[in-house]
């Protein structure tokens, strides 16, 4: 294999694009833009307003961002907001999203603009099927508990 191969092989990431907008260009546009662009259901729910609980999650993740050191990631927000639509701005945030029982930690990447926070903080535990145990089977009866 030539030198010169080696050299050429180096990994290129994709760059990200929401709906054909660059990542750089999707922080600097309006809300009225976003709008726009983001799916029906997202778009009635901007059309009717951000109110007071969603508007002060915002701020509370930008206060982060603020305080956070360079290159370091921000402090987490713990938030119930499950509802709240993901916006450019929101990126690089950590959010703790409740999930009825704790706050699942949720980095949040570009690729999930436009998804609602709780899409990412599962709410139910996981079944695992066919292991014995307490009133599985009659033949499970004699396993002990422990």
């Amino acid at each position: 294999m030539p030198a010169d191969a080696t050299v050429n092989k180096r990994r290129t990431f994709r760059k990200f694009s929401y709906r054909g907008v660059d990542l750089e260009q999707l922080l600097d546009v309006s809300s009225e833009q976003l709008m726009e662009m983001v799916p029906c259901r997202a778009r009635r729910k901007f059309k009717r307003g951000l109110k007071r609980k969603p508007m002060g999650l915002i701020k509370k993740l930008r206060l982060a961002k603020q305080n956070a050191l360079p290159n370091e990631k921000p402090a987490v927000v713990k938030t119930h907001l499950r509802n709240m639509i993901i916006v450019p701005e929101m990126i690089g945030s950590v959010v703790g999203v409740y999930n009825g029982k704790t706050f699942n930690q949720v980095e949040i990447k570009p690729e999930m603009i436009g998804h609602y926070l709780g899409e990412f903080s599962i709410t139910y535990k996981l079944v695992n099927h066919g292991r014995p145990g307490m009133g599985a089977t009659h033949s499970s009866r004699f396993i002990p508990l422990k």
